[in-house]
């Protein structure tokens, strides 16, 4: 079970994302969007989409440090493993909330405004439940860590070895078997809602508008009022001058 888990679904999971998003980007380029419902309602999507779009961003900044960065480079940087546990701690703590409080509002915004219901996929369902789910695993986690309730694993000894051993193509699969159960559930979930990326509106994070930095400026010019104070009102389309 533990080869099958943690040796071959998250392969199964890369190779859902990828396929998803090839056959989206060549079949479903008109159904590439976030559908947004901002014109049903705006006044609570201000509040949740940016706590919870700047709180996913740290959120996954601090998985790929605490995942992707050998402990060696760390000790090598004078970083103490107690002060890196303190800043992980905090920081992701702070982030994790932010982006949870903010799924929270949105849920809530679909679920109580009728016209965002109305608007909202079966996708959508499955979408959310994983995402709230993985977020509250994370949470949780790192809240048992803090406490001392996983005892003293740490997860840069466990969870981050096999996650780097996943790119080498030899999972270290006895690593994740030996992990905390909150810990196995969240990353189930993490790969579960990877692999309903392509499906869903979460496609849209491989659309960063980058374009939009190196764009033309747009000029915008003044009408000299004495050209149009003294002229007499005209029907339809005339030339501007």
């Amino acid at each position: 079970m533990d080869l099958i888990l943690w040796g071959v679904l998250p392969y199964v999971s890369i190779a859902l994302l990828i396929a998803g998003t090839l056959w989206r980007a060549r079949y479903d380029r008109f159904g590439w969007t976030t559908r947004s419902s901002q014109v049903h309602e705006s006044r609570l999507l201000r509040i949740g989409s940016p706590l919870f779009h700047f709180g996913m961003l740290f959120v996954v900044l601090g998985h790929v440090v605490g995942l992707l960065v050998p402990q060696s480079w760390t000790d090598a940087a004078g970083v103490s493993d107690h002060t890196y546990h303190l800043v992980a701690l905090s920081t992701g703590a702070v982030a994790g909330v932010a982006a949870a409080c903010g799924i929270a509002i949105l849920v809530y915004r679909r679920c109580t405004v009728a016209a965002v219901r109305r608007a909202t996929l079966r996708s959508d369902h499955l979408m959310y439940t994983f995402l709230l789910g993985a977020l509250f695993l994370g949470l949780t986690a790192t809240m048992m860590s803090s406490v001392g309730a996983t005892g003293d694993y740490d997860y840069r000894e466990g969870v981050s070895l096999w996650f780097r051993s996943l790119f080498t193509l030899q999972p270290d699969h006895h690593l994740m078997g030996a992990a905390p159960l909150v810990f196995q559930l969240h990353v189930l979930f993490g790969f579960t809602l990877f692999a309903l990326i392509p499906y869903s509106r979460l496609v849209h994070l491989f659309s960063a508008p980058v374009q939009y930095l190196f764009r033309p400026y747009v000029v915008y010019r003044r009408r000299d009022p004495s050209l149009t104070a003294n002229r007499a009102e005209r029907r339809g389309w005339e030339k501007v001058r």
